[in-house]
């Protein structure tokens, strides 16, 4: 060993590695360069005719050279260039630069004298010369077949490897491994370099895995309670919310290894495959255990399976849900594998898989709130280089409903629009223009766009936020902007409060607000567009989810007709609940539109001046608005409560730092005893 150590140290040449392929590939290549020289060889065309045409063709001065083979008794007779039609009626095209006529001759000597008589008398002036390598054409013969016979077979035994997948592949391989499972292996968690402390907020969902990691780290502890180790774990939460970074981090802080396997990729064309890739991942897994398992978006292969069997479910599909129901509920109780899988569909899966024994636990992973989203922000302005007045509170503010993912294109975004600048630090504007980046679109500021279009647009923007610096539980305003962005010609951005519970009034006022726009149109203009298509579309989802599902309808109160069954095909109301319905939601959303025509008629001069000041500057503020209707009257609770949230975000992070101090100053204290009791020591004299 002690030998080795200093070969490993010295640089080493990264010399390649030995492969049967290389011989396969050689062979296959010599195969195809002699079928090709043959090929070239005779491209020319040759012909057969008698001992007597031969000397009338030397006679006449047609040959060029002669060329006699004694092995098998014939000479051919190369054809000079300027003759080749007088002999073959044909050009050089179609018999070649080459051609040549052969013929069989019964003495070499007869042929000699003959040539000889030819060139006293000046009719052949070209080469005479034996062929005597001809005589070895039977060996070259035998030589290519053994080769081409020797090619084939070699990589016919190729495929075959291949396809029995190497040893110990049994029933499970197919062509070209295609029954192996393609997870991604990694021997250690760590080597990730994801833990806990990398994933920022979900404060919940990092506590439950908390629990999934001390299973791995130290099982004794539970099974000698009596416990048992969970099956497995499902994440389940909406896209970007950081599911599969989860479930990175549980395999850095145990240390185990990690197979990290998409739902797709079990599936497969071939018939069988999925099943035998779902039995070798675990047959994997099992000679690594203790370990995790991650399924990264398993509604692809768990998906419910059909209850009629008329409909021509996929059976495929199924025989891999079969097979991966077995072998999650199949091997010991203790094996210590556990089986982590993440999804956004998780009312899609089937119910077989979501009981208790294959995934034990649900673990919901949520957009984060407020304080997680400061977590967020902290972690990826880290690599940025950052104004010094920049402050992460508002940033959290601006960005209600951002999943992690989007929090993370913020900031890459603003980072961009900084370096377009030319600036050389990322500010607040930046960020601001990113949020509108990604929730607005791209700004289109070469839009043509005529006086009167402008106008209307102002007109209907003016309207939207009129009609919310009015209501009490419209959505605070931000800015209004007529810059046209994406598909949208104009915006209105809002900051919304996070509400965990929504109210009938506060929706009522939101479907106001949304219909400011195609009020004002109706008011100020005298005509409408097409530019409240999309207010309208999300009034109209709005107001049937309050009749249908809400229970917030005069006629239709308490009831809800959502259906969560995936093979339905019936409504759960009738034809006369149905008509109801459209007869509520047109009533609700006719009371709104009007309410917001009066609102708008009582401050229609209001209105007017913030619709000319859109025009002039394209961009206004919350601050211009309260210069034209005043203060807003019920900002103040807005405020109270969001003050209330900062305080309450203050003392926690104190509390937290405090915790920490504390446990620095332990730590401390053990590293060091002797200077504790000297410190000791020193409080007493001190005191004496």
């Amino acid at each position: 060993m002690e030998n080795k150590q200093p070969q490993n140290k010295g640089p080493q040449m990264n010399m390649p590695r030995f492969n049967m392929n290389w011989i396969y590939g050689i062979v296959i290549v010599t195969l195809i360069a002699l079928y090709m020289t043959q090929g070239r060889e005779s491209s020319s065309v040759t012909t057969q005719t008698s001992y007597s045409e031969f000397k009338t063709l030397v006679m006449k001065g047609y040959a060029n050279e002669i060329v006699v083979n004694n092995y098998s008794n014939t000479l051919q007779v190369y054809i000079k260039p300027e003759h080749i039609r007088d002999v073959f009626h044909k050009g050089v095209e179609q018999t070649g630069q080459r051609p040549s006529v052969s013929v069989a001759f019964g003495s070499t000597d007869q042929v000699e004298a003959f040539v000889n008589q030819a060139r006293e008398a000046n009719k052949f002036t070209g080469k005479y010369s034996y062929d005597n390598a001809k005589e070895s054409e039977f060996f070259n013969s035998l030589i290519m077949n053994i080769l081409f016979f020797g090619g084939i077979i070699m990589v016919w035994m190729f495929i075959m490897r291949r396809m029995g997948g190497g040893a110990g592949a049994g029933m499970g391989g197919g062509i070209f491994n295609v029954g192996k499972s393609k997870a991604q292996m990694y021997e250690k968690g760590g080597d990730l370099g994801i833990t806990f402390k990398d994933v920022a907020g979900q404060a919940g969902a990092k506590q439950e895995m908390q629990e999934i990691v001390d299973f791995l780290k130290n099982p004794q502890k539970y099974t000698d309670l009596g416990g048992k180790i969970p099956k497995g774990a499902l994440l389940v939460g909406p896209p970007g919310t950081g599911k599969t970074l989860l479930a990175k981090a549980v395999a850095g802080e145990a240390g185990v290894p990690f197979f990290s396997m998409s739902g797709s990729d079990f599936v497969e064309m071939f018939v069988g495959v999925g099943a035998s890739r779902v039995r070798d991942l675990f047959e994997k897994a099992k000679t690594k255990a203790p370990c995790i398992i991650f399924i990264d978006e398993i509604d692809a292969v768990g998906r419910a399976r059909s209850k009629n069997p008329a409909m021509g479910g996929n059976d495929e599909r199924e025989n891999t849900l079969n097979a991966l129901l077995t072998e999650m509920d199949g091997f010991g109780t203790n094996s210590g594998i556990i089986t982590l899988a993440a999804t956004n569909r998780a009312d899609m899966l089937d119910s077989a898989l979501m009981r208790a024994g294959r995934f034990d636990r649900q673990i919901h992973v949520d957009l984060p709130d407020l304080n997680e989203r400061k977590e967020i922000f902290v972690v990826h302005l880290k690599p940025l280089k950052l104004d010094e007045n920049l402050d992460i509170d508002f940033l959290a503010r601006q960005t209600p409903g951002f999943s992690g993912a989007d929090i993370a294109n913020v900031c890459n975004e603003a980072a961009l629009i900084a370096a377009r600048h030319n600036s050389e630090k990322v500010g607040k504007q930046d960020f601001l223009d990113a949020v509108d980046r990604i929730i607005g679109g791209l700004e289109k500021k070469t839009k043509v766009m005529t006086e009167a279009e402008k106008k209307s647009i102002a007109i209907h923007e003016a309207g939207h936020a009129t009609i919310s610096w009015f209501t009490e539980f419209a959505n605070p305003l931000v800015k209004v902007s007529i810059v046209p962005r994406g598909r949208a010609l104009g915006a209105a951005w809002y900051l919304p409060e996070e509400r965990v519970l929504q109210t009938k009034e506060a929706m009522l006022d939101e479907m106001c607000s949304l219909l400011g726009g195609r009020a004002a149109e109706e008011l100020f203009i005298g005509h409408i567009s097409t530019g409240a298509m999309n207010d309208l579309e999300r009034t109209t989802k709005q107001a049937y989810g309050m009749v249908a599902y809400a229970g917030m309808s005069d006629k239709l109160p308490n009831l809800c007709y959502y259906n969560q069954q995936e093979y339905t095909f019936q409504k759960p109301y009738s034809e006369t609940t149905a008509k109801l319905m459209d007869e509520e939601v047109l009533k609700m959303v006719n009371e709104q539109y009007e309410r917001a025509k009066q609102i708008l008629s009582e401050h229609k001069e209001g209105h007017a001046q913030l619709a000319q000041l859109l025009v002039e500057r394209e961009v206004i503020f919350a601050d211009d608005v309260e210069k034209i209707f005043g203060k807003r009257p019920w900002t103040s609770r807005s405020e109270e409560l969001l003050e209330a949230q900062m305080r309450a975000d203050a003392e926690r992070m104190a509390e937290e730092r405090a915790k920490e101090l504390a446990l620095e100053a332990k730590a401390q204290e053990s590293e060091n005893p002797e200077n504790s009791q000297n410190s000791e020591q020193s409080d007493n004299s001190e005191n004496n």
